[in-house]
């Protein structure tokens, strides 16, 4: 097995400027360095592509099952109860064509129109597409971005007779907050307290920065879990954003039923394409050192950014201990995030993602968000264009 470096040499570019979409290489010109979507620039593991290889050699591709691929579903059974130590098997895992997706499933099982979900403020938009996209109604629950502290008080007082289900995201994209297990206890029981659903949106589970250690709520005691329904996906951790694989995994057989109906895959009109699921499985069964060498890399590259962004003008940044995304506090340049997000694409030739409404919630303003998952070559020389072009300010 050949050593990782995650260096340019691990970096496909002309690939990238062809298929990396999303606010990324294959969306600006060539110039522009893209620190925006959460998507790592370099090449996934050799055994997930030798995997989907194997089964593309067979050229056989017939419909799989909706509910997904039997060894999919038992792989990612076995690892969640390894990795995640959840209690699970395979009969309550249903693959989904990415975490996002998952997202909007969950919402629509657990809300009717004119329902009340709690979501973060701030937090990624996808919680409050979801919400709205099932007729229901997000409720925000403020939390702080360089501390992570939240109020309990705040969320009880959140609750009304229409309130359904708290979403929770851990890692917490943008902010790179863990959760402790102390936490989410608390949060667990508030839920069961009130009866209410959480979705756990657990898609950067995997990025965690030591000493911070990563818990699902799933795991805390068995009455949270009842109460839990998690989202998983391969994009941020392997790479694999454009094969539209994630699952949903359910408390019990009758919620796994219910959000089977929901999703409508066994209409056959939505479903995984069976090769996402082959390249799903060849990750959690053969690529898990790739993710710690990632890791490693990454933390370097945490460092770095968060060193380097404290460095310039107007600027101060937490240190996060999740997610490769760096969540600056750009208030004191005088500018908000969307002028300031235009300031660095025209005169730094970089682009980032504002703290606007739209992406994250109204807590975001005042934030701008910066990925951090490629090269050291390259993070350097964008964070290097921003601070020259703060300087000019």
């Amino acid at each position: 097995m050949q050593q990782l470096q995650f260096n340019e040499a691990e970096i496909n570019m002309p690939a990238l400027r062809k298929r990396a979409y999303n606010l990324r290489w294959a969306t600006l010109p060539e110039q522009v360095i893209p620190l925006t979507a959460a998507d790592p620039d370099f090449q996934c593991a050799p055994e997930i592509a030798e995997a989907i290889n194997a089964y593309t050699n067979e050229r056989v591709f017939a419909y799989g099952p909706g509910e997904g691929l039997p060894s999919f579903r038992q792989t990612i059974a076995a690892t969640m109860r390894s990795r995640r130590n959840i209690n699970t098997h395979a009969d309550l895992v249903l693959p989904v064509d990415s975490a996002a997706q998952g997202m909007f499933v969950i919402a629509r099982y657990c809300l009717q129109p004119g329902d009340e979900a709690i979501i973060f403020d701030p937090v990624d938009f996808l919680f409050k597409r979801a919400v709205q996209a099932a007729g229901g109604v997000p409720v925000y629950f403020p939390i702080d971005v360089a501390t992570g502290s939240f109020d309990m008080n705040l969320l009880q007082s959140l609750v009304t007779p229409k309130t359904r289900l708290i979403c929770l995201c851990n890692p917490h994209n943008p902010s790179g907050k863990v959760f402790t297990r102390e936490e989410l206890t608390a949060i667990g029981e508030f839920a069961v307290a009130n009866d209410l659903w959480i979705m756990s949106d657990e898609i950067w589970s995997d990025i965690v920065f030591a000493p911070s250690r990563y818990t699902s709520i799933a795991s805390v005691s068995p009455a949270i879990a009842a109460h839990t329904i998690t989202v998983y996906g391969f994009s941020k951790s392997f790479g694999l954003a454009g094969l539209r694989v994630g699952f949903i995994l359910s408390p019990n057989a009758l919620v796994h039923a219910g959000i089977v109906e929901t999703s409508l895959v066994d209409t056959t009109a939505y479903g995984v394409s069976t090769i996402s699921q082959v390249a799903g499985q060849a990750a959690y069964e053969k690529a898990w050192y790739w993710v710690e060498a990632f890791i490693q890399h990454l933390t370097q590259m945490r460092d770095v950014t968060i060193e380097k962004l404290n460095a310039m003008p107007g600027i101060t940044c937490h240190t996060p201990q999740g997610c490769y995304l760096a969540f600056p506090d750009i208030r004191a340049t005088g500018m908000n995030s969307e002028t300031l997000t235009a300031y660095l694409l025209e005169h730094a030739q970089v682009a980032v993602v504002p703290g606007a409404e739209k992406w994250f919630g109204p807590g975001a303003e005042g934030h701008i968000r910066i990925c951090f998952s490629t090269s050291r070559k390259i993070l350097t020389e964008g964070l290097d264009r921003i601070a020259h072009a703060l300087q000019k300010l």
